[in-house]
């Protein structure tokens, strides 16, 4: 089927698609806030800049439009009948810059969670909200787990140089009274 719309109107109507603080990201926003979680917006420091940075569980959230990354078994999820070589390579290199960005965050530490579009609607909001409320926490938790390894490592190291200098200044001690 062609395009019922000329190409000004078209062009008009992709522009006015937002790419921050869109209605789904708001939504997710605004839950994560009444539940306590403080947050920063596309933060230009991390790679990818994602929606919200929750700095700290170390986590970032992506809010992904169906049809712009193409989420699987998604009815919104559907490549135009029209200019269908554009939007496969448009929507492929969408769904490529998402993983390279994804293997750029976690090899800087950061935790990545991904919601969809369609999980955001009413009848799976509240499954959707429990889910990254989930693994917000628990991303927390291994934060904390690995803080609490990381200073406990360090003690121990302080222990050993300790009693290494122990052992050196008695030894010294001892050649001394020879």
């Amino acid at each position: 089927m062609p395009d019922n719309r000329t190409p000004d109107q078209r062009h008009r109507n992709m522009a006015a698609v937002h790419s921050v603080s869109t209605k789904p990201e708001l939504k997710l926003r605004h839950v994560l806030w009444n539940n306590g979680f403080r947050y920063k917006v596309n933060d230009r420091r991390l790679p990818g800049h994602p929606d919200i940075v929750l700095p700290k569980y170390r986590t970032v959230i992506f809010v992904h439009g169906c049809f712009w990354h193409c989420h699987k078994n998604c009815k919104k999820a559907t490549i135009p009948k029209t200019n269908t070589d554009f939007w496969t390579a448009k929507i492929t290199r969408n769904q490529q810059r998402d993983q390279e960005v994804w293997r750029q965050l976690e090899a800087k530490g950061w935790f990545v969670i991904t919601v969809w579009e369609c999980q955001l609607k009413k009848a799976v909001l509240d499954e959707t909200i429990d889910r990254v409320k989930a693994e917000i926490l628990r991303n927390g938790e291994i934060l904390r787990q690995a803080q609490e390894d990381r200073r406990k490592a360090r003690e121990s190291y302080r222990q050993e140089m300790r009693s290494r200098k122990e052992r050196e200044t008695a030894l010294k001690a001892e050649l001394l009274q020879k």
